[in-house]
């Protein structure tokens, strides 16, 4: 079974497949204008998005999960893959193999999750030039999903979406360590944690199943503090990120079909449907755009990278 029926599947025993936020507006913060597709793909080769890394060029590395492999959309909307993965076995929850989490080294490294379900299960590094090689193995039963980079520390974090736990891995490879374990990552019927990022000095996760944010602060000797549940009610969120320089949120919610802007608690709707989105899964900004990777695994139909204006 494809990864998109499954997800279909979930949402609608979940009940939520036509649902939304429900939350009230938030005065202020962000709003976006100009939305529109620069890159559509080809559901049938599985190029569905699921995260999203920006180059210094403006191109956009993107992970096809259900092609499993990398590829980039340069300045022009030309597309190239970047390196293929094994595509060995059938991760948890999802019955094939995923691409998932990508992420960019200041160096040009990109590093890509792998849920196979298998001893390919893990983080790959793809180099330019050279094929993808694995740096670390994650456990072949988890379901390793989103990641993000901190340059500072040289570390790579994973979230699990199915063993409720945050990986590290570092950044030049090794063994990976299980740096926060929690019953708040946990799923409930599909996949628990799933978004990552980093931010003011911490680990924040979203809970797909549970609807809601968590931050996990590093403190100083690196290790995980206590998990904080900082949003909830949102349904089944994707991955987020933050708008630079604030505390303000911009999450995709695959099945609500919304990016939305999550500030003091309230929620905003930022772009819909309407807007050219098709089950978000990825958000990200650079300067004045933001950048949205559609995945089509609930709507079916024309997975693609939207972008927007986004205006304080």
């Amino acid at each position: 079974m494809r990864f998109r029926a499954i997800a279909i599947a979930t949402a609608i025993a979940a009940g939520v497949l036509a649902g939304s936020t429900g939350a009230a507006g938030a005065d202020g913060g962000p709003t976006v204008s100009n939305p529109r597709a620069v890159a559509h793909f080809d559901l049938s080769a599985g190029q569905t998005p699921e995260d999203i890394a920006i180059e210094p060029d403006g191109s956009v590395d993107i992970s096809f999960s259900e092609a499993d492999e990398a590829a980039r959309v340069g300045p022009d909307g030309h597309l190239t893959v970047l390196g293929q993965l094994p595509r060995s076995g059938a991760c948890p929850q999802a019955g094939a193999a995923l691409s998932l989490g990508i992420a960019r080294s200041p160096e040009g490294s990109i590093f890509l999750v792998d849920c196979a379900g298998s001893s390919d299960t893990g983080v790959w590094r793809i180099r330019p030039g050279s094929a993808p090689v694995q740096i670390a193995a994650l456990p072949a039963n988890g379901f390793p999903n989103d990641m993000a980079l901190d340059q500072s520390s040289g570390q790579l974090y994973i979230a699990d979406s199915v063993l409720a736990t945050v990986w590290r891995v570092p950044v030049d490879g090794g063994a990976p360590v299980a740096w926060a374990t929690d019953a708040s990552l946990s799923n409930t019927t599909f996949i628990g944690a799933n978004g990552l990022a980093l931010h003011d000095g911490a680990v924040w996760v979203s809970n797909t199943d549970r609807g809601t944010i968590l931050r996990i602060p590093i403190r100083g000797d690196g290790t995980a503090g206590p998990v904080q549940t900082v949003a909830t009610g949102l349904g089944p969120i994707d991955n987020f990120t933050f708008v630079p320089g604030t505390d303000v949120i911009v999450a995709a919610l695959i099945v609500a079909n919304e990016v939305v802007a999550i500030q003091n608690g309230q929620t905003r709707v930022l772009l819909t449907g309407a807007d050219g989105l098709s089950s978000p899964t990825s958000v990200a900004i650079r300067g004045e755009t933001l950048y949205v990777g559609d995945s089509a695994v609930v709507t079916g139909k024309d997975p693609n990278l939207l972008i927007a204006r986004i205006d304080e």
